[in-house]
């Protein structure tokens, strides 16, 4: 039954025995801690004094939400992570057991119900046990526990943690001010109301605030389906939380449990048959920890650290960091992200298995986006979030930046060396150029010496070079360009040289270009830095085939670009992020715009798709291709410590990298054993090809795309024809599976990159 203030207590009695207990316990000088200290007497107030001060103190208790936790979902509203300070999760007070209810009234408040907030009846009592000898006790009522905690939440929440008081810190001037702001809460609120707030803001355990969490802390249930042994104990656990934890001290938890039953019984809330049930029934806990933050994600905890750094790092979240924090950590957001749960375990799984037992711990990563949204789908690596004996652990991300745009933290490894992947983008400036995709270049030139005569429309010197051996150091460059194999120095179809990953094709193509417009195109897909987000600097040559690092997400967002007919989208990660009361806080949005022309990505995407079928990337198993048209490049850097495969259809466009990412990133990928199997070298289609390979047969079907657009015809008309021979490269593949000594080692040049 819902009751307000009784009929027989109006305020004015009320308070006229208030002020008698305190009388009492001046006199009595043996006042619990946990009731009014220091006592009378010591604070020089006298009762008159203390009257004056009561009638000007608030009356208006602010009963806003109790921090809550906040929640991390997947697209398809998988939970990812929680975040919390304080583990809570709200529960309306018809979700929670009767027998919790019960239990807290019979063994907190028995005169709940009748009492106005304050109870003279019991703090009678409390004076009388605690100047008899006896037990110390308390005369708070719910209403001023749930006052007190209000309070103490507030002043958490904002920040003011030096203002917190707890039981037996409190004054005589706190007291008062619990007293008239209980007084007054029960005037404006109804009992339910006060029991239910009550209820979802105690604390039972440092990771259980309110009645919901401590139900699925220690029992792995719900508020709801508490029983009666379970309520009495959660019940008893209020008086003392850490003395009475069933965790670390049963024999105690029991015993306040049969405490609280046998009060539930003298009031007649059970009877005995009930109670000698639930009294000899053992604790029998079912314990699941909380799981805070990303460290305790259920999946993507590399994902859920980068998402965590968008909200901390934006000010539309809070004006100092400070506020971010709070709102993260209390604010119960609910944060919808883009991510895709099935596509993450498939990446999850193919990173873990792609170096298996690792013991010299090379780096393992996948990150999809979706073009036309840049939506990232999945983010994968095959490391563990906190230290852990025997694994492979780090808290940076392998896909992502350093930085953000703002320069602000975003735990990212700062990107690898992408080698060969950098390639399609001088070959679509050719194309942009007006330039068939199929004319001779000469890919017998090996020297670019210092002071060759490119070409740089915007005033901009192009640095490095390649002379002979001989020349080479004298003029200040690399020895003479050199190609991964023997037997292609030759005049070569430009297609032809890009799908077999020819680079001295690449550098007789940036020959008749316009470096200024190779790097208007680099940076109209997005590329840049992965360390800190500077422009690429396509006017240093080593540039052209990949010598500074980037980040996984970077390079599939550029590549995504081609699968979009030319649109550039950013990558985002946010859908959506919602307060508890429903209030919609930004998010991110679709930001695309049209970066290259549509028939430059046609004519990129058609020679991109001969790379699985007849180039650097045809050994690579299983065969994606045969499924859905799909496009891709392989990608060594110079000392093939970074490998890589980046490759897309219409509806996935994904970043698979395999090499060094320790520090500095400066061990060789060669002569090196991988999952039990020895590599004299790693290249892009040996590891990093099957990992994206495996990954994307299994999810190309979930978001189809269907077929790239044909180039237009005039693409086709250069002087040599287009490359029609489906099948094997020429010998120069070993295929791994067949040899474990794949491609014999690549000859001692300077040159950043391979295939």
């Amino acid at each position: 039954m819902t009751m307000r203030n009784g009929p027989r207590f109006t305020v004015a009695a009320t308070l006229g025995r208030v002020f008698g207990y305190l009388v009492l316990s001046v006199v009595g000088g043996l006042l619990s801690a946990s009731l009014v200290v220091p006592v009378v007497a010591g604070t020089g107030m006298a009762l008159k004094g203390s009257v004056s001060y009561f009638n000007s103190l608030p009356a208006e208790l602010k009963v806003g939400p109790p921090s809550q936790s906040s929640k991390v979902l997947s697209a398809d509203g998988k939970l990812i992570a929680t975040f919390f300070a304080e583990n809570r999760v709200p529960v309306k007070l018809q979700d929670i057991s009767p027998f919790v209810r019960n239990a807290v009234i019979a063994v907190e408040d028995s005169r709940f119900y009748q009492h106005p907030g304050v109870d003279p009846q019991g703090i009678i009592r409390a004076v009388r046990v605690n100047l008899s000898g006896g037990d110390r006790q308390g005369a708070s009522t719910l209403t001023q526990q749930y006052v007190a905690n209000v309070l103490n939440e507030e002043r958490l929440s904002a920040g003011r943690t030096e203002e917190i008081v707890l039981g037996g810190q409190k004054t005589m001037l706190d007291k008062l001010r619990e007293i008239k702001l209980a007084l007054e809460l029960e005037k404006t609120h109804e009992k339910e109301q006060i029991l239910e707030g009550y209820l979802n803001i105690v604390f039972f355990n440092r990771d259980a605030y309110g009645i919901e969490a401590a139900a699925r802390l220690f029992f792995s249930t719900s508020a709801k389906n508490l029983t009666l042994p379970q309520a009495a104990l959660l019940a008893g656990l209020v008086n003392s939380p850490s003395y009475y934890n069933p965790l670390t001290n049963p024999k105690g938890a029991v015993q306040r449990r049969n405490v609280v039953l046998s009060k539930m019984l003298a009031q007649g809330m059970i009877g005995q048959k009930a109670y000698d049930a639930a009294a000899s029934t053992p604790l029998q806990l079912k314990v699941t920890p909380a799981r805070q933050g990303c460290a305790g994600a259920a999946m993507a905890p590399y994902f859920c650290d980068y998402v965590s750094h968008l909200i901390l790092n934006n000010k539309a979240y809070g004006a100092t960091f400070d506020d971010r924090e709070r709102l993260l950590y209390r604010g119960g957001l609910t944060i919808t992200t883009t991510l895709d749960s099935r596509l993450q375990a498939v990446a999850q799984a193919q990173v873990n298995a792609s170096a298996g037992a690792n013991p010299d711990k090379w780096g393992a990563a996948l990150v999809t986006v979706q073009p036309g949204t840049g939506k990232i789908l999945a983010m994968a690596q095959n490391t563990v979030f906190l230290p852990a004996p025997g694994k492979f652990d780090t808290q940076l991300n392998f896909n992502v930046d350093a930085r953000d745009a703002n320069g602000y933290d975003l735990s990212g490894a700062g990107g690898f060396q992408p080698g060969s992947t950098m390639k399609p983008f001088t070959f679509a400036e050719w194309l942009n150029d007006g330039r068939p995709l199929n004319a001779i270049v000469d890919a017998s030139r090996r020297v670019y010496p210092v002071g060759f005569p490119w070409r740089s429309s915007c005033g901009k010197r192009v640095l490095g070079g390649y002379s002979s051996a001989q020349k080479a150091a004298n003029e200040g460059a690399d020895d003479d360009l050199q190609n991964n194999d023997p037997g292609y120095y030759r005049p070569m179809p430009i297609n032809y040289g890009l799908f077999n990953s020819i680079n001295t094709a690449t550098f007789a193509t940036a020959a008749q270009l316009d470096f200024c417009a190779i790097q208007r195109m680099v940076d109209a897909v997005g590329l840049h830095s992965g360390l800190d987000r500077a422009q690429i600097d396509m006017h240093q040559i080593g540039n052209l085939l990949g010598a500074i690092g980037v980040s996984p997400l970077n390079l599939a967002s550029a590549y995504a670009t081609f699968a979009n007919d030319g649109r550039h989208c950013e990558p985002i990660a946010l859908v959506s992020v919602v307060a508890p009361d429903g209030r919609r806080l930004a998010a991110d949005r679709a930001s695309c715009r049209d970066a290259i022309k549509p028939e430059v990505a046609r004519g990129v995407n058609a020679v991109l798709q001969d790379v699985l079928v007849q180039g650097s990337g045809w050994y690579i198993h299983p065969k994606v291709h045969e499924i859905v048209p799909t496009a891709a490049k392989t990608g060594t850097s110079n000392t093939n410590g970074a490998t890589w495969v980046v490759g897309y259809t219409r509806g996935l466009a994904t970043a698979s990298f395999f090499g060094d990412t320790s520090k500095g990133q400066k061990r060789e990928g060669r002569n090196v054993t991988i999952n039990g199997k020895f590599y004299k070298v790693l290249d892009g289609y040996m590891i990093a090809g099957p990992q994206w390979a495996n990954y994307m047969v299994q999810v190309v079907r979930l978001y189809p795309g269907g077929e790239f657009p044909d180039p237009p015809e005039s693409m086709m008309r250069g002087p040599g024809p287009r490359p029609t021979t489906v099948g094997p490269p020429p010998p120069r593949f070993q295929e791994p599976e067949r040899q474990g000594d794949a491609t014999p080692p690549p000859s001692p040049s300077p040159e950043p990159s391979r295939r």
